[in-house]
């Protein structure tokens, strides 16, 4: 763990590139304990390669990632894993084990006994409101979308980590579902206050969920910083991403006239 002080995450002039692309430059940012930051951005703006580099599936080609007060590069990789939880769009549930044999994998394979993980999974199946006696024996596919989502944090929280990445956790659901899902990770943020960073193409979505919005361009952080001053900004490369947002605020204001 890092000392008192130590941001959750930072980025030090980190860049990184393949071959001859360089998909980050130069970016330096911090990610504070139990704040929620979502990165928002169009596909190839970094977004992914941040969860990446954060959980070391890939270091930087210059500059330095540091997780709990400790560059990534000196992290011992499945330690630093355990204890990280990642949750992606297309879930990835385990469709030949239960939902609680798929919550309870990472919690099995670091050791906990099975009393614990049966604890445990209750716990977490009640968090995301899926009631352990009707769900926690159901096959994946006998799922709805955002049933496996729950699911799918359930998981990511099952070995109690301080940091969750989220890859487009909502973006094939619809919006009914997506909406709903909003208002309970708000809620589980509020009851486990998790490190969560979160990386989406909708900026609806990011002033939902977001502590702090972080605008990605081209490899560039253009702002970082809160919701609503993000949505004052007239940088040039914000200012497309809320443009779908006016748009509907205008529309509803001229539907009320």
């Amino acid at each position: 763990m890092g000392q008192s002080g130590d941001a959750a995450i930072e980025f030090r002039d980190v860049s990184f590139g393949r071959g001859a692309r360089t998909v980050l430059r130069n970016l330096s940012f911090r990610v504070e304990h139990g704040e929620t930051v979502v990165l928002v951005g169009r596909s190839g703006a970094g977004k992914s390669t941040i969860l990446k580099l954060i959980n070391r599936m890939l270091v930087p080609s210059t500059g330095r990632v540091i997780v709990s007060g400790r560059c990534t590069r000196e992290w011992d990789r499945f330690s630093l894993r355990r204890g990280i939880g990642y949750v992606l769009q297309d879930v990835g549930l385990f469709p030949h084990m239960t939902v609680a044999d798929n919550i309870a994998l990472v919690p099995r394979l670091t050791g906990w006994g099975e009393a614990a993980i049966a604890t445990r999974v209750d716990e977490l199946l009640r968090l995301v409101d899926l009631p352990p006696a009707d769900y926690a024996n159901r096959a994946p596919d006998q799922l709805s979308g955002g049933q496996k989502q729950r699911v799918g944090v359930a998981r990511a929280l099952a070995a109690d980590p301080a940091i969750m990445l989220m890859d487009e956790p909502f973006g094939a659901l619809d919006p009914v579902t997506r909406a709903e899902l909003h208002h309970a990770l708000r809620r589980i943020q509020a009851e486990v206050r998790k490190t969560i960073v979160l990386v989406t193409h909708d900026m609806g979505e990011a002033f939902a969920l977001a502590t702090r919005i972080g605008v990605l361009d081209e490899g560039t952080l253009a702002i970082l910083d809160r919701p609503e001053l993000v949505g004052r900004s007239t940088d040039s490369r914000v200012h497309p991403l809320l443009e779908p947002l006016l748009e509907a605020s205008a529309a509803l204001q001229s539907s009320r006239r």
